[in-house]
C-alpha cells in the first residue's frame, strides 16, 4: 500500500506550514535522529516556525541532531527516505548539524533535577 502524497490531499495543494509539519514528524519518526536541528534552517510562519525544516519551490531542507553510532550518510539516507513521499516533486537535502552523544534524557533534565546531589537525594542548598 503506498502512501498518498503531502503535496496535495484531493485536489487542494498543501500549505507549507502543514507540509513542514508533516516533514518534522517524519523526521522526529527516524531511529537515528535525536531531533531536529535549532539552526538557521527553518519555515517561517505568521506566528510560529519549524525549526529544522525548510519548504522551498523545488526542494526541501532539514537540518538535524543525529545519534552518534551509525555512519552519518546512512543516517541523512535515512531522513531523505522518510521525507520523500511527502515531497515527490522536489529535492530533499539534509544536514546533520551535530551529533548526540548518550542518553538525551540525561543531557535534558531540568535544572530543578541537576541540582540534586549526585547520590539522588541531597540537594544544594544554594540553588533556590
Amino acid at each position: 500500500m503506498s502512501r498518498p502524497s503531502a503535496e496535495s490531499l484531493g485536489t487542494e495543494p498543501v500549505d507549507a506550514g502543514r507540509l513542514a509539519d508533516l516533514i518534522a514528524a517524519a523526521v522526529g519518526a527516524c531511529p537515528d535522529v535525536a531531533r531536529l536541528s535549532a539552526g538557521p534552517v527553518a519555515t517561517y510562519l505568521p506566528g510560529r516556525s519549524v525549526p529544522g525544516v525548510a519548504v522551498r519551490d523545488g526542494e526541501v531542507r532539514v537540518a538535524v541532531v543525529a545519534r552518534y553510532g551509525r555512519p552519518l550518510a546512512e543516517i541523512a539516507e535515512q531522513v531523505r527516505a522518510a521525507v520523500a513521499p511527502l515531497v515527490p516533486a522536489r529535492r530533499v537535502d539534509v544536514t546533520i548539524d551535530d551529533l548526540a552523544i548518550g542518553d538525551e534524557e540525561q543531557e535534558r533534565r531540568p535544572a530543578s533535577d541537576s541540582a540534586a546531589g549526585a547520590e539522588g537525594g541531597e540537594r544544594d542548598p544554594s540553588v533556590a
